[in-house]
């Protein structure tokens, strides 16, 4: 007798990587149906290796360095041969080969994903909020894209609101690390911001500079905000389970964020976290959400004036 999907080898390594990896997401994915959540999870088992080929980690984990620009290329060669049916024998490579082939995923964003890799690993840093934009869709709305078509979404307005999922998922783990990736040696707080409140680098990590610190932190929390916003409205498109889903998913993530704000300076050294009450709530809330946003489909979705937009999608 064939597997279900659910029972396969593969699909029980990948929910094995997002319960390592992800406690956010973890929980947010049991929402889907069997077979969307298990390439859902296919996907999310790509995206962990890519990370963690870059940084050299275990699911997040033990930094070891920064990957060397052979080891992107590779990753680069071994994803599109997924893409193009012929995988290798690991994981992740097996696991997008798979939802690439049922999914049509555009090889196109999967290069814009791993081009964020490549920028990490060459030590660049933004200038201006539209690099930092940018570089949040390539690690993250490049992402968001991937997922959107794995559950079905092809038109363009719905593919936009999905990337700014991603923007903004981006934009609060850069809010909550900005200590931690300095002390790694990464910054991407954008260098204009940086300039005007007379910050280095070396300073983020520094506790008397929490007080001047803290505020670009909140920065990136609004920033964020009008992008949690649009995604909301994506989540109308999607099928009843799956907006579920990301409801939940936005809602947890965007915690992060306001936690991060509310702390203070004092809580920067500490990394925010969604407690498990709070998900438990997130996920009642977010099928209430979803509900509200299903009564409202059929009206006027709100326009994106003076929201970023990645190149893929423009037009």
């Amino acid at each position: 007798m064939a597997l279900r999907p659910s029972d396969d080898a593969l699909g029980r390594e990948a929910a094995e990587t997002i319960a390592e990896g992800s406690k956010s997401f973890a929980t947010a994915s049991k929402l889907f149906r069997p077979a969307m959540r298990r390439d859902v999870l296919l996907l999310y088992a790509w995206c962990r290796h890519c990370d963690d080929v870059t940084d050299g980690q275990d699911l997040g984990r033990n930094q070891s360095g920064t990957a060397s620009p052979q080891t992107i290329d590779r990753l680069k060669q071994d994803s599109l041969a997924a893409c193009r049916g012929r995988p290798n024998d690991e994981l992740p490579y097996r696991a997008l080969a798979e939802v690439a082939r049922r999914h049509e995923l555009p090889e196109d964003i999967v290069l814009d994903h791993i081009a964020g890799f490549e920028q990490d690993v060459a030590g660049w840093q933004p200038q201006s909020t539209e690099d930092l934009l940018e570089y949040c869709y390539f690690v993250a709305g490049a992402v968001g894209i991937l997922m959107a078509r794995i559950m079905g979404v092809r038109d363009i307005e719905t593919l936009k609101r999905a990337s700014d999922l991603g923007l903004a998922f981006q934009l609060t783990n850069i809010a909550r690390d900005i200590v931690e990736d300095a002390r790694a040696g990464r910054c991407y707080l954008p260098r204009d911001w940086r300039q005007l409140a007379q910050l280095d680098i070396p300073d983020l990590p520094d506790p008397d500079r929490a007080r001047d610190v803290h505020p670009l932190a909140a920065q990136l929390v609004e920033l964020a905000e009008p992008y949690y916003a649009s995604a909301r409205i994506g989540e109308r498109a999607l099928p009843g389970r799956a907006a579920w889903a990301i409801a939940t998913a936005r809602s947890v993530y965007r915690d992060i964020g306001l936690q991060v704000r509310r702390k203070g300076p004092d809580g920067l050294a500490e990394r925010a976290y969604t407690s498990k009450g709070r998900k438990i709530w997130r996920v009642v809330t977010g099928g209430s959400q979803t509900v509200g946003g299903r009564l409202l489909k059929n009206g006027r979705a709100p326009v994106r004036d003076g929201l970023w937009t990645p190149r893929a999608l423009a037009g």
